[in-house]
């Protein structure tokens, strides 16, 4: 197993970079799923690669589950500009990987606006109060109650600090950092270590025993506006229900300085079935 999320096995692929998932991309759910946090930052890779500006950034990400993405060694990304401009541009991705008949399908899809750079230094301001500090953390293995300690899912690749129970504060707080690359041999971007955790809001906050509950997002909406500095993300997220299944979860992301981001995911939630 390598210590990264993936690794590019053909850059020329015609259909796209063809990537090997590694087993910590592992979702919690299912050992043959992956969790979305990998599929997501290697999306926003993309994303960012696709005929780069270093006069603009991207400023909101939408990524799309269609579907399990299963743990393979044949997955393809590719990206492409949706809508050209000088000042504003928007960007599509998509990953693919084998369906049942064996021929490539698109697992998940990414949007992404990308803006210029302005300078509004003067206007620079947040009024989200920021989390407590990383040494006030304490490292935590989140998924005991499922007790998968032996078992090697996403969950293990990250260094956990929390702030409270992030299983059932509201809201949940704790930082959080990848402890392996998105692709091998190559050094995370500001932008690819924040998805690398972003996901992890689906749940915080959820007062819920993932051995009695199902709570799946299909989605990962994240409007950026300030950069992140630093190894780490701090999360701060709450999670709604309705009374039919449907729930959302919402947070907002931080690093050392403050907040950088906010985010909100759909989530699909469903009681395990118990047989007797």
């Amino acid at each position: 197993m390598t210590d990264a999320y993936y690794e590019l096995v053909d850059a020329d692929d015609p259909l796209g970079e063809r990537f090997s998932a590694s087993d910590h991309v592992i979702s919690t759910w299912s050992a043959d799923m992956q969790n979305a946090a990998p599929v997501s930052a290697l999306l926003v890779r993309a994303l960012e690669r696709y005929a780069p500006r270093p006069d603009t950034r991207l400023s909101r990400v939408v990524v799309d589950l269609l579907g399990p993405v299963p743990v393979t060694d044949q997955l393809w990304v590719r990206a492409h500009l949706r809508r050209p401009g000088a000042k504003i541009e928007l960007l599509d991705a998509e990953m693919l990987a084998p369906g049942p008949d064996g021929a490539p399908r698109p697992v998940a899809v990414a949007s992404a606006w990308r803006f210029g750079h302005h300078d509004t230094d003067e206007l620079f301001f947040t009024p989200e109060a920021p989390l407590r500090p990383l040494a006030e953390g304490r490292p935590r293995f989140p998924d005991d109650d499922v007790n998968q300690a032996t078992n090697q899912t996403y969950i293990q690749s990250l260094d956990w600090r929390w702030l409270n129970d992030i299983l059932n504060s509201i809201p949940a707080e704790c930082w959080a950092r990848p402890l392996v690359d998105l692709v091998v041999g190559e050094p995370l971007t500001p932008m690819q270590r924040l998805f690398t955790v972003a996901d992890i809001a689906n749940g915080m906050g959820s007062r819920l025993s993932v051995g009695e509950w199902l709570f799946l997002n299909t989605d990962l909406v994240v409007h950026i506006h300030r950069v992140p500095e630093g190894d780490w993300v701090g999360v701060r997220a709450e999670t709604h229900y309705g009374s039919d299944g449907v729930g959302v979860s919402r947070g907002t992301l931080f690093d050392a300085l403050g907040s950088v981001a906010v985010l909100q995911q759909a989530q699909l939630v469903r009681r395990r079935l118990v047989i007797p």
